[in-house]
């Protein structure tokens, strides 16, 4: 049997998903297999789209608890930040905006990427760009939008 690829994970990554499969398997399964208990005792279940709403959740909230079993079984926590100064998995980035905005990411594997919290994946159109670039380096990324120039202003 062949090997299985490992996922690096930063440890605040890794907590993040371990905190999401909990939510999940202590909070929304139940709730939701209490709601669709309810709904069948309400009669006719055969045309009653809420039933069919929860059961869809239901099997997805299943789905995503699997996924992140699988992530977690294989995580492997790497150290943040960059040791030579080069942007790599794991690098927090401070890239300057062509507009003059500035903002910090941190670089990450695509199974803790969220664009909400500032965490790139780099397989990403952005996180490919910045790979391997230093400070004061420009780097240029297609986005849907069109081309968007950044300037490599910290990498740590």
């Amino acid at each position: 049997m062949g090997s299985r690829r490992m996922i690096q994970l930063t440890a605040d990554g890794k907590a993040r998903l371990e905190a999401e499969h909990r939510e999940l398997t202590d909070v929304d399964l139940p709730d939701l297999r209490k709601r669709i208990q309810d709904a069948s005792e309400e009669g006719d279940i055969d045309d009653n789209s809420e039933y069919e709403e929860l059961k869809e959740s239901y099997m997805q909230a299943e789905a995503r608890i699997r996924e992140l079993e699988q992530t977690l079984d294989r995580a492997e926590i790497i150290d943040e930040g960059s040791r030579d100064g080069t942007i790599g998995l794991g690098s927090h980035v401070t890239v300057r905006a062509d507009d003059g905005f500035e903002e910090t990411w941190i670089l990450v594997a695509p199974e803790e990427a969220s664009a909400i919290d500032l965490r790139f994946s780099t397989q990403s159109p952005v996180g490919r760009a910045l790979i391997g670039h230093v400070a004061n380096d420009s780097v240029s990324v297609e986005a849907p939008a069109g081309s968007i120039t950044y300037t490599v202003v910290t990498v740590a």
